[in-house]
């Protein structure tokens, strides 16, 4: 069994909220806590008071919440402020034919061009964009940063902006690696902060907070 750090998802909904957190992968299913329920092992495509399971993943899980979908991974945590129906910015993003999501979007009141990915804790940049955009790397902070290709140093910053169609957002956590990329990861530190809901090819992006 290995267990993680609980992350909490605190969801507004139209009478109550639901709390889920990730206690611990065990193989193929993710050991949920549920509206402070004791752990319980889900497998994909299970679920359970709103919440369904769609992907177990080695350091966390991909899920449906009251129809909308979140990654629950080690040290995160995201609050819903606002409910159902409630005004806000939002961003229409269409799958290409591959399923992916790409948009135009502004770091810092400048253009680039961001891919979706719910598996990358933080938007994540390569060194060349990062110089295109005048990051001041010396103020960051040095880490390790997972990769496919093993574990690589990498910097952790603060972005004073993200812009993503009607969506502007403060203070966003990154980090830049090592190797170059011909576009930049919209990871969860930006999707965090909104309702996420798919439709077909259609996903829509809710500013909450």
């Amino acid at each position: 069994m290995k267990f993680f750090a609980l992350a909490l998802f605190l969801l507004a909904g139209a009478a109550s909220a639901v709390e889920v957190g990730l206690a611990g992968v065990m193989g193929s299913k993710a050991l949920l806590v549920i509206n402070g329920s004791s752990p319980r092992a889900f497998a994909v495509g299970e679920q359970y008071n709103g919440v369904k399971v769609i992907e177990v993943q080695p350091q966390g899980v991909v899920l449906e919440i009251q129809g909308q979908r979140r990654s629950l991974r080690v040290g995160q945590n995201a609050a819903s402020s606002a409910a159902p129906g409630q005004d806000g910015a939002v961003a229409r993003l269409t799958a290409d034919s591959a399923g992916h999501f790409f948009t135009n979007g502004q770091i810092n009141g400048r253009s680039v061009k961001f891919v979706v990915d719910t598996g990358a804790s933080s938007i994540s940049i390569g060194p060349a964009e990062a110089r295109k955009l005048g990051l001041d790397l010396s103020r960051g902070t040095q880490m390790q940063l997972s990769t496919a290709n093993g574990v690589t140093p990498a910097v952790g910053i603060k972005l004073d902006t993200v812009r993503v169609g009607d969506i502007t957002l403060r203070n966003v956590d990154a980090v830049v690696g090592q190797q170059d990329m011909p576009f930049v990861l919209l990871g969860m530190s930006f999707l965090n902060r909104t309702n996420m809901q798919r439709e077909g090819d259609i996903l829509l992006l809710k500013q909450r907070f």
